[in-house]
């Protein structure tokens, strides 16, 4: 028999509401990270020249100063001012690059998300046993396993590109002075980009893993669904004990204004409906009580305790059950049917109280439309 405490089933959407507020969402700190490293690489590669070009402009103008200038301190700030246009554009265009990525790369898997859960104090969280469970525990020797292959991917990409640019960085003496500082930075900026893509598949591999991982922490018991379907929807068997006592409190209501009604039509064992014209009026005639099988035989009763008329007309009775709810005027297209019965009710009524000949049996074909013939 299957334990009701494993969590086997997929989470709620309470569940991920609640989880969202707290700030558990399935987050990849190797993907914020390589995105900013790969981001941050590209924009030197494109654009590196003109960062150099800019710090040479400042190296320049700051230590190459006149004697006016060497003697007199406000000259100081004017050259910082000019060291600071020259670097400002470039730096600070590499800076939005990378936090724009770092941003991106925080809220591409999960979504954003802003709470202030996360940052409340926890005693729980200073607890030993739970820092060793978090450290050899399943999510520890992954980190491990990560910090392993971090080391490994990207001292092969430091190995690779030392290969690479080995020969060029051995001659850069031989260049003359300042393209070789340029070509130095070059080769950087290449090596820089190589060491970048090693990050590439440890974030393929986080991102599944920890979505993988949220997913199995969000997944709840059986008995959890069912507490928490309880206290959101109240309980099943408190709920039918009401819909009961809500019916049984409408029968009632209805079996007090079934001796009041001028007809009651029958299938005739199934359904009973009973009708009420009122003559003086404007109205057209109100279902004041149906029901099914036994609250059927009970209305049927409690009409011939009374001396309310029963009509057995099958056809008609299960157009107005189905079309019409207790304390409703009749459809439109029903009133012509309903009229042919009053009019043999009333007939009726009379003929007994010795006011009017017999009237003629009710006709079984009344005008009923087809797509209310239930």
């Amino acid at each position: 028999m299957a334990d009701s405490s494993e969590k086997t089933e997929d989470p709620t959407a309470k569940r991920k509401s609640q989880s969202r507020r707290k700030g558990q969402i399935a987050r990849s700190r190797e993907l914020s990270t390589t995105l900013v490293l790969i981001a941050s690489s590209i924009t030197l590669l494109l654009y590196g020249s003109y960062i150099a070009e800019a710090l040479f402009k400042v190296m320049a103008r700051v230590f190459t100063l006149s004697r006016d200038e060497t003697y007199d301190p406000t000259h100081m700030f004017s050259a910082w001012g000019e060291a600071f246009l020259q670097i400002s554009v470039p730096v600070i265009s590499f800076m939005l690059v990378a936090m724009i990525a770092g941003i991106y790369g925080s809220i591409a898997l999960g979504g954003y998300n802003f709470t202030w859960y996360s940052a409340k104090p926890r005693f729980q969280k200073l607890s030993p046993m739970a820092g060793l469970k978090r450290m050899f525990g399943i999510n520890g020797i992954v980190e491990l396993l990560k910090a392993i292959a971090k080391f490994v991917v990207i001292g092969s990409m430091a190995l690779i590109a030392l290969s690479l640019f080995q020969d060029e960085a051995l001659h850069l003496d031989q260049e003359i002075y300042p393209l070789n500082v340029f070509h130095a930075l070059e080769m950087i900026e290449w090596a820089f980009f190589l060491l970048t893509l090693g990050m590439i598949p440890i974030a393929l591999f986080d991102v599944p893993y920890q979505a993988y991982k949220h997913k199995e922490q969000m997944k709840m018991s059986k008995q959890e669904v069912k507490d928490e379907r309880k206290n959101s929807e109240g309980d099943p068997q408190v709920k039918g004990r009401i819909r009961r006592l809500q019916y049984q409190a409408a029968a009632r209501r209805m079996m007090k204004e079934v001796p009041n009604a001028d007809v009651v039509v029958t299938n005739p064992t199934h359904y009973s409906v009973a009708l009420k014209y009122d003559q003086d009026g404007n109205r057209a005639p109100v279902v004041i009580a149906k029901g099914s099988d036994e609250l059927a035989m009970h209305i049927r009763k409690i009409a011939t305790a009374h001396g309310v008329p029963l009509i057995p007309t099958p056809m008609l009775t299960r157009a107005i059950y189905y079309t019409t709810e207790v304390d409703d005027e009749i459809p439109h297209r029903l009133f012509m049917a309903v009229a042919q019965v009053l009019a043999y009710v009333f007939q009726l009524k009379a003929h007994r109280a010795g006011k009017a000949k017999r009237p003629k049996p009710l006709t079984r074909d009344l005008p009923i439309p087809q797509d209310m013939r239930y």
